[in-house]
C-alpha cells in the first residue's frame, strides 16, 4: 500500500486538496496522512461546503498543523511523498526556506531530505521574481512543481473535469493509475 501525506494550505483553490483525498479514498490502495492549516479552515469556509471535519474523516490520519512531534516529522516514518494542495507563496516560501514552524512545511523538509517525491500544487498568478526564485529554489532541491493549469483538450465541461485534470496529474506522478481525464493521444 502506498502512503501519501496531503497537505493543504490557506491559498484559494482547496478544492485541489479536498477532491485528491476523495479520489485516494475511492480508488483504495493509497494511505493518506492530511495536514490541514490554519489558513485552509479559513480558506475553506469560502470556497467549498465541506468542512473541516468531514475532510478529515476522507484521510486515514488527520494531523494537526502545529503537532511537530508527530510521525510525519521524522523521515524513519516512510512515506512515498507529499502533495501540498494548494500551496500558497507563503508555503512554498517556508519549504524552500527550511523554516520548519509547523508540520505541514516540517512534512515537505522531511520529503525533501529523505529523497521522496514532493508535489507542489503552486495556486498565485501573476508571478513575480521573488516567486519564480522561490519555486527555483525547491525545483533544486527535488521538488516538482505542477501549478493548476487547465488544459482543454480532453474538452472540460466544468469546473469539476478541470479540477479532475489537475489530480490526475498529481497522481501520474505517483503512478497511481486512474481516468480522471481523457489522455492526449495524438492525431
Amino acid at each position: 500500500m502506498k502512503r501519501i501525506v496531503v497537505g493543504i494550505s490557506g491559498a484559494s483553490g482547496t478544492i485541489y486538496g479536498v477532491r485528491l483525498l476523495e479520489v485516494l479514498k475511492q480508488i483504495g490502495g493509497v494511505e493518506t496522512h492530511l495536514i490541514l492549516s490554519r489558513g485552509a479552515r479559513i480558506t475553506m469556509q469560502h470556497e467549498t461546503s465541506i468542512t473541516p471535519d468531514s475532510l478529515e474523516r476522507l484521510a486515514h490520519v488527520s494531523h494537526s498543523p502545529e503537532n511537530l512531534a508527530a510521525c510525519l516529522s521524522s523521515g524513519s516514518f516512510k512515506t512515498d511523498g507529499m502533495v501540498v494542495a494548494p500551496c500558497s507563496i507563503k508555503s512554498l516560501s517556508m519549504i524552500a526556506n527550511s523554516i520548519d514552524d509547523n508540520l505541514l512545511v516540517r512534512s515537505a523538509d522531511v520529503t525533501l531530505k529523505e529523497r521522496r517525491k514532493l508535489v507542489l500544487i503552486v495556486r498565485e498568478t501573476p508571478l513575480h521574481l521573488g516567486h519564480l526564485r522561490q519555486m527555483t529554489t525547491v525545483t533544486e532541491m527535488g521538488a516538482i512543481i505542477l501549478p493548476p493549469v487547465p488544459s482543454f483538450y480532453h474538452a472540460p465541461r466544468t469546473i469539476g473535469d478541470i479540477v479532475d485534470q489537475t489530480i490526475g496529474k498529481i497522481m501520474d506522478q505517483f503512478d497511481i493509475d486512474h481516468s480522471l481525464f481523457r489522455r492526449w493521444a495524438g492525431k
